[in-house]
């Protein structure tokens, strides 16, 4: 596939190199012009996948520019790139035929993304002769990938339902939810599936600024409004008009701006800040929220009448929690989005960081979970993404021990499943208590651990008839463990059954590896691969006693 061409037209050659060299970097390919003219004849000679236009140019206007080339066929995208020098230039080119519009001073991100909306789901192709980068991710394939809604949670479904319903309506949209669990996924999927897709989608996070910047971001100010307002600014609303602007963490609007807000969507008009004439707007308002609005409302945070105004249409999106059969499918989709770069020949992660990732409550959600696989994927070490979740308490604290690769190694310890019919059948029986200590007072449990003998200890005779004393043995390393804790009373359920099992497991695996280590706790942890606390957690956990602390020489 050819690579993406990309013509810069700028007036300033520093602005023509500097973005030469980082579109170039990221597998474009670019030719720049310095002038509307020279722009002109190069699109009508050659064949460009989209285009840079700065507006402020000597001689042709960047606007001109545009101008002429939608009159004479021209398809491409153009993304229009100003100082804001005029107030209406953004909203002129859109109308125009601009795809998108970019203000200066932009960043790195902004402009992979803006592209990325223009280009769609294509992807640049690099050259051979380039190194080839640890994350071969472009920004049009990262954010095609970003906007995809993997679930096959109920919830899930029904939420992707309603928005099949309402896409092509104009109503306002409320989504709600929990920071990661997905709110500005299925903002761009309403959009996506609207009649405004082919129209601007702008994105706004309130909670990102103080509520003065706020108002100049949505609404625009004139020129001379405010200590350093010195050329006028539309605002995001005008930006966006036609489109849909997505108002994210609306609950952290100010009381002020949220009046205002109610306006535009009672009136479609608003006065830009320090104007004096109203603009009007035709744009689709999606919001979305981890606050509960009734209760802000009761406590005087959000006004009632825009939080009417706004549930219009409501869709509330489950935590991860909730939906744990969409763990799984979410794990493969980033894996495949992250993995790609940095591992080979892995197309799906071990069973048992699986199992951990099902059991863990991700408070986070979607979002943790993606950071997730993604250290996974950079670090290349299982033991230490267990470890953190382990260390958040909300996953099982006895996971089965991992190799530091996916690859294994010599040290590498499996999970011994073959203990699970032992428990099972463990567990089906009562504890039995010990004849060497019936009648005595004293009851031991037995229970049976793989590598160890549960023999009771005699009873010497100058200790008292309802005293239990340990048996000396020459090697005091070589002493029998006592049984890890009995389960709990009642019926057992699988998991309860399960979780035994892998804790029985583990601590077979720490005995052996102690033994081998004459009991030398952190060379142990180094061998087992985890941390030297989290080793001492787990000797507490399994019941382990150190025979060192009670023995007599």
């Amino acid at each position: 596939m050819d690579r993406i061409a990309v013509l810069v037209v700028d007036d300033e050659e520093s602005v023509r190199t500097f973005l030469s060299e980082l579109l170039g970097s990221s597998g474009y390919q670019v030719r720049c012009a310095s002038s509307g003219t020279q722009a002109l004849e190069m699109l009508s000679g050659g064949s460009f996948d989209a285009v840079l236009l700065d507006v402020v140019m000597p001689e042709m206007s960047g606007l001109e520019v545009l101008r002429r080339y939608r009159s004479t066929g021209g398809t491409a995208p153009v993304i229009v790139l100003s100082a804001l020098s005029g107030a209406d230039d953004a909203v002129r080119a859109l109308k125009m035929g601009a795809s998108d519009y970019l203000a200066k001073p932009f960043g790195n991100d902004e402009l992979q993304d803006v592209l990325a909306r223009a280009l769609g789901t294509r992807v640049p192709e690099r050259q051979a002769s380039a190194p080839a980068p640890r994350v071969v991710i472009t920004p049009a394939e990262a954010a095609a990938e970003a906007r995809v809604l993997i679930s096959t949670s109920p919830a899930m479904r029904r939420a992707r339902a309603l928005v099949e319903r309402i896409a092509d309506t104009d109503v306002p949209v409320l989504l709600l939810g929990e920071s990661g669990t997905g709110k500005e996924v299925i903002a761009r999927e309403i959009h996506a599936r609207s009649q405004r897709h082919g129209r601007p989608f702008i994105k706004v996070n309130c909670a990102a600024l103080p509520g003065e910047l706020l108002e100049s971001e949505l609404f625009g100010h004139e020129r001379g409004a405010f200590t350093g307002a010195t050329a006028e600014k539309p605002g995001k609303f005008e930006l966006a008009d036609q489109g849909t602007i997505f108002l994210d963490e609306i609950g952290e609007m100010a009381i002020r701006l949220q009046a205002k807000l109610l306006q535009v969507l009672q009136d479609e008009e608003f006065f830009r800040v320090g104007g004096k004439k109203s603009v009007r707007v035709d744009s689709r308002v999606v919001v979305a929220t981890n606050r509960d609005l009734e209760k802000e409302i009761a406590l005087g945070n959000f006004r009632e009448d825009l939080y009417y105004r706004l549930n219009v249409v409501a869709i509330r999106l489950p935590p991860l929690r909730e939906r744990r059969e969409d763990v799984v499918p979410l794990t493969d989709h980033f894996l495949k989005r992250y993995g790609r770069g940095f591992m080979t020949n892995v197309s799906e992660l071990p069973s048992e960081v699986l199992h951990a990732f099902s059991e863990y409550e991700w408070p986070g959600n979607v979002r943790e979970l993606e950071n997730m696989v993604r250290r996974l994927c950079v670090l290349k070490d299982p033991t230490l993404v267990l470890d953190e979740i382990h260390a958040n308490g909300r996953a099982p604290a006895s996971a089965p021990s991992l190799p530091t690769s996916f690859g294994g190694g010599d040290d590498f310890i499996p999970t011994p499943s073959r203990h699970v019919e032992e428990v099972a059948r463990v567990f089906a029986a009562p504890p039995t208590v010990s004849s060497a200590t019936a009648g005595s007072g004293v009851q031991v449990l037995e229970m049976p651990v793989r590598g160890a003998s549960l023999t009771p200890a005699p009873v010497l005779d100058a200790a008292p008839s309802n005293a239990v004393t340990p048996q000396r043995y020459a090697n005091p390393f070589d002493a029998p463990q006592p049984p890890p804790p009995p389960p709990p009373a009642g019926e057992l359920s699988l998991k309860d059954i399960g979780k035994r099992a892998a804790m029985l497991a583990e601590r077979e695996a720490i005995l052996a590896m102690l033994q081998r280590t004459a009991w030398n706790k952190r060379r142990a942890a180094g061998k087992l691969r985890i941390s030297y606390k989290a080793l001492l957690y787990k000797i507490k956990e399994c019941g382990i006693i150190d025979p060192r602390a009670s023995a007599e020489f």
